[in-house]
């Protein structure tokens, strides 16, 4: 399996649009729940918007996208022993650089011949 940081934004897009609890996103970047609800409180992972509370408790639900985002800051802060801020803030940078390469590819003519 590849390294988080070379995963494609679009991964998350293969997901669907299922909405995962604060649980699956822990279980899923390899940490415990304690780490997304920090990541949250500190505004560096978003739930997605919810419409009411149940029973008075809100439930976060975090988007698909959200996945990729989170493991590639897990393993930054793991890999590099990095701030949660500055995890976030070189993910931000590295999903910047796919859209602006994804974007650079759909300007440049196809080769000839392909």
């Amino acid at each position: 399996m590849p390294h988080a940081f070379h995963l494609p934004a679009q991964m998350a897009e293969l997901l669907g649009d299922d909405s995962l609890t604060l649980e699956e996103l822990a279980r899923a970047c390899r940490r415990a729940p304690e780490w997304v609800s920090e990541h949250v409180e500190a505004g560096v992972i978003a739930p997605q918007p919810t419409d009411a509370a149940s029973a008075g408790l809100v439930t976060w639900r975090f988007a698909s996208s959200t996945l990729v985002r989170a493991r590639r800051m897990a393993d930054l802060e793991a890999s590099f022993d990095a701030d949660p801020y500055l995890a976030a803030l070189t993910v931000d940078l590295m999903e910047e650089l796919g859209e602006l390469r994804r974007q650079l590819r759909q300007l440049q003519p196809p080769a000839p011949g392909a």
